[in-house]
């Protein structure tokens, strides 16, 4: 059985697992959520580097025979280090976003939110026009969207009204296509649809390197000796394993509000 290693900086990331989960049933996950270390978008790259090798360390030392880096921080800075360190595939959440964006693009006009650490990054301004020449880019810091998908405010008034006011400058400048710039937005999906519009297509960062691992292991026969889903049916729950590094009061709540149902989590020391 096919084991996926997903790490991020805390519990967005659980976002990615979900995404696998559904289209990879058979396949069995580990998740680390380096909570004790979050936020990993003010660190320094040297740091990160260092987190993410950690991180992905650990996620083998379970077992792992694919490592996703489910947090954008990560991915825009050590991707390429982890690629060159570890045996394993890597794979991470922005780059197939950035492919999928140029894909539905029709005016090359290309919005993304994110967290500060994610637009300073410059990551996506960096990547989409190399991958679509004179594709533009705008995007839009959303801070405060990540504390209230943590509080479970999806879908209350005061979060629906923040969120039209972070899409109102990218509505304004014609996007036609939205990047989901954090593991967290996807939760967020039906407030954020219904508030850029039905002409602004959505691109979840989640959904894509799902699929990105999806046509790996397809690629490769690697899914129970060449079965459907269907017929492999899914691992039993105990297989799928999760992580922290630090377990607060208030973080399986949190994790419940992801996954919609109660997980068992594991506290660790890296």
């Amino acid at each position: 059985m096919v084991k996926i290693g997903i790490f991020d900086s805390g519990v967005g990331g659980l976002t990615v697992v979900r995404e696998v989960k559904r289209l990879l049933p058979q396949v069995s996950v580990i998740y680390f959520g380096d909570t004790a270390r979050t936020p990993y978008g003010i660190k320094s790259r040297k740091t990160l580097i260092r987190y993410a090798v950690e991180d992905a360390r650990f996620l083998l030392s379970k077992g792992a025979d694919i490592i996703i880096i489910a947090c954008h921080s990560a991915a825009s800075t050590a991707s390429w280090e982890l690629k060159a360190r570890l045996d394993v595939p890597v794979f991470e959440v922005v780059s197939p976003s950035v492919v999928q964006a140029c894909r539905l693009t029709r005016k090359g006009r290309i919005g993304v939110i994110g967290t500060r650490a994610t637009v300073s990054s410059g990551v996506y301004p960096r990547l989409i026009p190399e991958e679509r020449m004179g594709t533009e880019v705008f995007q839009q810091a959303c801070p405060l969207l990540v504390p209230l998908v943590e509080e479970g405010w999806l879908d209350r008034r005061e979060t629906r009204m923040i969120v039209k006011r972070y899409l109102r400058p990218l509505k304004l400048r014609q996007i036609d296509t939205l990047v989901l710039g954090c593991t967290h937005y996807p939760l967020l999906r039906r407030v954020i649809e219904e508030k850029a519009g039905r002409r602004i297509k959505i691109v979840d960062p989640s959904e894509e390197v799902a699929k990105s691992v999806k046509a790996y292991l397809e690629q490769e026969r690697l899914l129970d000796e060449g079965r459907s889903a269907q017929e492999a049916g899914p691992p039993p729950v105990d297989m799928d394993r999760y992580f922290v590094s630090d377990l607060a009061p208030h973080t399986s709540q949190i994790v419940r509000n992801f996954m919609g149902r109660p997980v068992r989590l594991e506290e660790v020391l890296l």
